[in-house]
């Protein structure tokens, strides 16, 4: 696998510093049930990393002296962690808000069968995976069956109570591009989610959050591989919102690997960048026990063009303040001329 590090590192991008810490995402491990193009941590079924309780421990210990209010977990598939149920539970006895990045496909599993029923009982923000509402274009992205698999999930979510309407259970759904694009704007995209998924399959959920690839680890190697990356990146440079700075993702949280590490962000962790403001290899976070984040820099590279492009993206999809870009939102077939995309 290329690594598109060297091609990122070097930047222009505006200095960041951060506000109060509101949310800690930790990924749990590297191994999933699937092996999506899309991966920026390059995820598979044969991937064996995964955090240890007592770095888990240490999490909950720093969210509560922080005064930490959401746990958002990410992997991998974070439920093939064997401490999953576990750590959830005692989140939530700690207070805490906690945010499941779920792929929908592990929820049919063997061995998950009660991690729906389990995620209910906890009332567990569920964020989905599903990078459209048509079954060709996610099993392409996906593998075959992922979309028939991804579509029980929803329907047995749905049976327990999850984006029902007046339900406090929350099922939100992310969209991926196939390609080196960007999303289309995430309100008309939610609206035709939510028209296709009810009409066709009788689904409902909450929100629709519209999330631009990031140029990093699988595909990252994939657009190095078929000589897309600059084109790529001369996209993100050139649909670049300033308004968007003002509501990046890592301005407000902190990313903790699998094996303690803290960084500023899930991009950063995956490209090795360590906290900004701290040395230059990561630190971890039994090293950050009473030290306050705020106003301290972020450490940026060129990939943080993938989060404030167009309308903005972010791991809660469009940043609030910003706009869709009129430039254009793919890059063509020959490299060269961008094309518009339509909705999936």
């Amino acid at each position: 696998m290329r690594d598109t590090f060297p091609l990122l590192v070097k930047t222009e991008f505006p200095a960041l510093r951060r506000r109060k810490l509101e949310t800690i995402q930790a990924n749990l491990g590297y191994r999933c049930n699937q092996s999506c193009v899309h991966c920026h941590v390059a995820a598979s079924p044969k991937r064996t990393e995964e955090m240890g309780w007592e770095t888990m421990l240490d999490l909950l210990d720093f969210a509560r002296r922080h005064r930490v209010q959401t746990l958002d977990l990410t992997g991998g598939a974070p439920e093939m962690n064997r401490h999953f149920r576990r750590l959830v539970g005692a989140a939530r006895a700690h207070g805490l808000h906690v945010v499941d990045r779920c792929n929908l496909t592990i929820l049919g599993e063997p061995g998950y069968e009660t991690l729906a029923e389990f995620l209910a009982s906890q009332q567990v923000e569920i964020v989905a995976s599903l990078p459209c509402y048509l079954e060709e274009n996610v099993d392409a992205q996906r593998g075959d069956g992922s979309f028939q698999a991804s579509l029980n999930g929803l329907r047995r979510l749905n049976a327990l109570g999850y984006g029902l309407p007046g339900s406090q259970l929350i099922l939100n759904l992310v969209y991926n591009p196939q390609g080196p694009s960007l999303p289309p704007e995430q309100s008309r995209l939610e609206a035709a989610y939510k028209e296709q998924l009810a009409s066709r399959y009788g689904v409902v959920f909450n929100r629709l959050f519209a999330l631009a690839n990031m140029p990093i680890r699988r595909f990252g190697s994939q657009l190095l591989a078929r000589d897309e990356f600059h084109d790529y990146m001369r996209l993100l440079k050139q649909a670049y919102q300033p308004a968007n700075l003002d509501g990046a993702m890592c301005r407000s949280l902190l990313s903790v690997s699998w094996q303690g590490y803290v960084f500023d962000c899930d991009f950063n962790q995956m490209l090795g960048l360590a906290l900004g403001g701290s040395a230059t290899t990561p630190i971890q976070l039994a090293d950050l026990p009473d030290v306050d984040l705020a106003e301290r820099p972020i450490r940026v590279a060129d990939h943080c063009y993938g989060c404030t492009a167009g309308q903005g993206s972010s791991c809660g999809g469009a940043l609030e303040h910003g706009q869709a870009s009129a430039l254009p939102q793919t890059v063509s077939a020959d490299g060269n001329r961008p094309f518009s995309q339509e909705l999936p």
